[in-house]
């Protein structure tokens, strides 16, 4: 039997077949890992799509969204899952890019699924999952782990969106990174309430499914609806990002609730301030708190800050987000010439181990500029100190991460460029209490009054999905402060706001 993605289920099955498997808290079904195996198997059989065909997923966190992430790649199909979040235009030009030939989706999303079917010309359109998963079991055995399973969309600096490709070994091999770093046990009760189309979401899936440990959905992050499942589920475990951290912490102490099975909590995916680290300690003081970094392309998990370093005395690594794992390798360097920096000398992360990416789907030159020797080239800069920890310190690349998404600034620049009264523009992420980071943008016009901020916020919301738009906007008559050169000095915008 090769390695791959049906292979923790078919574990979970045969040790704990009668053992509940997912919750789906929003529709009330439950699964056993017997009832799971056999869905996923019946999954992979209807779908009727040759091996290598791409499948997309346009839906909420759900039972059928899980068993899409199990079973499609297990059946030997790729799968494509989308951000919900995405505007049409967006999804569109995704799912042309991958060339998908099915695309699944749940009732929330029909509407906006079948539109973007029909203009990417999609040959199947599948809004009732229950229909495919009710025959036989088809798992396809013969798949090795080099084999792709999943195409992750993650932005580009040049505006066009990369396609992440992960293989079975890929997410086999974080799956048990995972295992090592964690600990899961057959008893644990993991909450999933990051999106499932995200790898921040999906990171724990395979490792608690190998464990046989119980996935309990929600369908998206609500602090009621959060509060409420770790109480009636006795949640032991859950991710969140640290936006949904300080939401659930606001939420808990106006409407205090029994949190009391939570042993461990992960936050990931954005910057998170020392404030909402000390209220998380306070809050949960026998409570393990781990910190991870990572990224798509290293599917995803880089390194962690562990339960022990956020409890050590003094607090010193709790600006860290950690040292690598298990698995995997971390490096230093210097990007221009790639040679590693001494130890409190700022570099770009370099990353190596089994889960990194195949490259980028259809673009051979970003791959290229991307892999280097077996590397990753993560745009991260961060310093180090003598024990290894890593301190992120910047980004290489103008991304903005803003309550977990990732936002690139080439991208809404261009939109904004688009508008006519616009004649320079610059956005850049500013700090923001909720957030984490706000996207603000600078708008050059010709004259004061030529375009209104709320007109160029609408303007972008016509395009691109409405977190990417500006939160705030400086409107000016002048010019943007340039380099002798001509090049655009962002960081003199910048500074201000994080002085």
């Amino acid at each position: 039997m090769s390695e791959n993605l049906g292979w923790p289920v078919r574990r979970a099955a045969r040790l704990f077949g009668d053992a509940t498997a997912v919750v789906d808290v929003a529709s009330g079904a439950k699964v056993t890992y017997r009832e799971l195996e056999r869905r996923i198997g019946a999954l992979g059989a209807a779908l009727d799509v040759p091996e290598g065909g791409r499948v997309g997923v346009l839906a909420a966190n759900s039972l059928a969204h899980l068993e899409c992430v199990l079973g499609v790649p297990a059946a030997g199909r790729v799968l494509v899952s989308l951000n919900t979040r995405l505007a049409e235009d967006e999804l569109c030009a995704l799912a042309e890019d991958a060339g998908l030939s099915v695309l699944i989706a749940d009732e929330s999303n029909a509407a906006i699924a079948e539109a973007v079917a029909r203009r990417a010309a999609v040959p199947r359109l599948v809004l009732e999952h229950e229909a495919l998963v009710g025959g036989p079991d088809a798992l396809t055995a013969s798949l090795g782990p080099d084999t792709l399973a999943a195409i992750s969309y993650t932005g580009g600096t040049t505006g066009r969106p990369k396609g992440v490709m992960l293989s079975h070994g890929n997410l086999l091999a974080n799956a048990r990174h995972n295992l090592i770093t964690t600990g899961h046990r057959p008893e644990d009760r993991w909450l999933h309430v990051c999106p499932l189309f995200h790898v921040a979401g999906t990171a724990n899936v395979l490792a608690a499914t190998w464990a046989g440990a119980r996935h309990v959905v929600l369908p998206r992050f609500d602090a009621t609806q959060v509060c409420r499942a770790i109480e009636d589920h006795a949640i032991t475990h859950v991710v969140l990002v640290p936006t949904m951290l300080a939401m659930l912490l606001q939420h808990e102490a106006d409407h205090p609730a029994d949190l009391s099975s939570l042993r461990h909590i992960q936050y990931a995916a954005s910057p998170i301030t020392p404030e909402l680290q000390r209220r998380v300690l306070d809050r949960f003081p026998d409570c393990d708190v781990a910190q991870f970094y990572g990224m798509t392309e290293a599917a995803p998990t880089v390194t962690t800050c562990t339960p022990a370093d956020h409890r050590r005395p003094g607090g010193a690594r709790l600006a860290s987000v950690g040292a690598p794992v298990v698995g995997v390798e971390a490096e230093l360097r210097d990007p221009e010439s790639g040679r590693p920096v001494p130890v409190g000398a700022v570099g770009e992360i370099w990353v190596r181990g089994p889960n990194v990416m195949v490259g980028y789907w259809q673009q051979p030159e970003a791959t290229a500029e991307a892999m280097v020797d077996g590397w990753y080239r993560s745009g991260d800069a961060a310093y180090a100190d003598a024990d290894g920890y890593l301190y992120l310190v910047d980004r290489l690349r103008d991304m903005i991460i803003t309550g977990g998404e990732n936002v690139y600034s080439v991208e809404v620049e261009a939109v904004l460029a688009e508008h006519p009264a616009v004649l320079e523009v610059a956005v850049f992420g500013i700090p923001d209490e909720r957030w984490g980071e706000a996207v603000h943008a600078v708008v050059v016009v010709e004259e004061a009054g030529a375009a209104s901020a709320d007109e160029l916020v609408a303007h972008c919301r016509g395009s691109i999905a409405g977190f990417k738009a500006p939160r705030s906007i400086d409107l000016t008559t002048e010019p943007l402060p340039k380099s002798g050169a001509g090049k655009l000095l962002k960081h003199r915008l910048r500074e201000p706001f994080w002085a």
